[in-house]
């Protein structure tokens, strides 16, 4: 008898639990990142979006115990295994040895990998047939929507930005868009909004070459055109190429060949209409152009030169002075500080300690580049763990590619195909981002991750 009570919650949770990963696919994404709880020594803050993802893996940990066993011998959750393992270690390393991290803070920064990859198991276990993966989709085009509509209000109503790019930001203060910057909508930088269309653009864009029902296509049209909007006033110049690559791999998969031309076109012709993106892109050309003609053609430092007259015994006499001038620096700012601060600093912690770097938060919050962040937070091993968990997903899409051709014209071939196709351009994005820690995109990433392991599996059954 005392058992009924716990079958028939374990009964309400199984029910209820596509509710309780649509709850995440709403909240992450869409709540700001107002601070709850403050952490000594750093900006990072955990919030309130941090108990809903505990609060979530505890319900998967509850359903799912009798399965434990059979998901611990799953490769990709090896790898994920491993990955923290090293990660652990190389803490270890950091605050024992090397001494370059706080113990509380390093012990954050491995606790939030955690909490960002236990959403991969989320994902698996949430598409159990069509309907769920239709589900989801909905609402991730509903998020793109919602983020439009803020977007808007942050550019023509004054509505709130909450950002967490410095300390003071980061109290959650409401800051206003002003002309020229970026827009950021609900996510906390910039960098993260557009690496999150990265990921989800070329998903829909695939559905609408796919989805017949007229409904269906108008709603599709209004999520890739919210999401487009969203991603040339982000002013984010790697992703407008990495949504490119994104789009046209994903329908080369679905062999919608003549599409190619028709999106790119589409987007051409949206982006254009930015001045601040087209500026940003002929700052950055001109930049390389300058750097160019140093290196190869050794120019040598200009100099101008100026004439003065003057009258000396009722006799005009042109005299030429040689007037240095100042060589004008070109520099394109966030290039730079990569360039000269934080990617260097960086390889400084590898040097260090090659093999288990200096430990999480041991070279700050950004370097813009996220190999080489984990070269230097968790060295050569963390690297190549991480990656291990790719190539043990590549597996699964490797049979993908298959399942796709079989039948190009489901919804699910769209999805995993928008998934595939999105990958190589969120590496890209990698090179110029620490996206695998920016929390808002890393969960919805390790969660869609899931959904696409899922939906293989389901159609390899078939």
């Amino acid at each position: 008898m005392s058992q009924k009570p716990m079958l028939k919650l374990l009964k309400w949770l199984d029910n209820s639990y596509k509710y309780i990963v649509a709850a995440i696919i709403l909240a992450i994404p869409l709540y700001p990142k107002f601070p709850s709880v403050r952490v000594p020594g750093t900006y990072v803050s955990v919030r309130l979006e941090d108990f809903l993802l505990l609060a979530v893996v505890f319900f998967w940990l509850v359903l799912n115990a009798s399965k434990l066993k059979k998901f611990a011998k799953d490769k990709i959750a090896m790898a994920i295994a491993i990955f923290l393992l090293v990660g652990l270690v190389s803490l270890i390393s950091a605050i024992f040895i090397t001494q370059s991290v706080i113990p509380h803070l390093g012990l954050l920064h491995w606790l939030r990998r955690i909490e960002y990859l236990a959403l991969f198991f989320v994902g698996l276990t949430a598409i159990r047939d069509k309907k769920t993966l239709d589900f989801y989709l909905k609402l991730l085009g509903i998020t793109i929507i919602a983020a439009f509509v803020y977007g808007l209000g942050q550019k023509y109503l004054t509505w709130p930005v909450i950002i967490t790019q410095n300390l003071e930001y980061s109290k959650g203060i409401a800051l206003r868009w002003i002309p020229g910057s970026h827009i950021n909508s609900t996510f906390a930088g910039h960098y993260d909004l557009a690496t999150y269309l990265v990921l989800l653009l070329p998903i829909f864009v695939s559905l609408l070459f796919v989805v017949r029902r007229i409904r269906s296509r108008v709603f599709l049209l209004v999520v890739v055109l919210s999401g487009l909007w969203l991603l040339i006033n982000a002013i984010s110049r790697i992703s407008i190429v990495s949504y490119m690559v994104g789009v046209t791999l994903s329908l080369f998969l679905l062999k919608r060949y003549k599409a190619i031309p028709l999106v790119i076109v589409v987007s051409l012709v949206f982006f254009s209409f930015s001045s601040d993106l087209l500026s940003r892109y002929v700052r950055i050309i001109d930049v390389g152009r300058r750097q160019i003609d140093r290196i190869f053609y050794n120019f040598p430092s200009t100099a101008a030169y100026a004439q003065s007259e003057e009258m000396v015994s009722q006799r005009r006499i042109k005299e030429v002075i040689l007037t240095p001038t100042p060589v004008p620096v070109f520099e394109d700012r966030s290039t730079s500080i990569r360039l000269n601060v934080e990617w260097p600093r960086a390889l400084r912690a590898l040097a260090k300690n090659p093999l288990l770097g200096t430990g999480y938060s041991s070279i700050t919050l950004a370097t813009d580049n996220d190999y080489l962040r984990l070269l230097g937070e968790t060295g050569i091993l963390g690297f190549f763990a991480f990656f291990l968990i790719f190539a043990r997903v590549a597996k699964h899409f490797k049979r993908a590619f298959g399942i796709i051709r079989k039948d190009v014209n489901r919804v699910s071939s769209a999805f995993i195909a928008g998934v595939i196709g999105a990958l190589p351009g969120l590496f890209v994005n990698t090179i110029f981002i620490d996206i695998f820690e920016a929390s808002k995109f890393a969960t919805i990433f390790w969660l869609v991750i899931g959904f696409s392991v899922a939906v293989i599996k389901l159609r390899s059954n078939e």
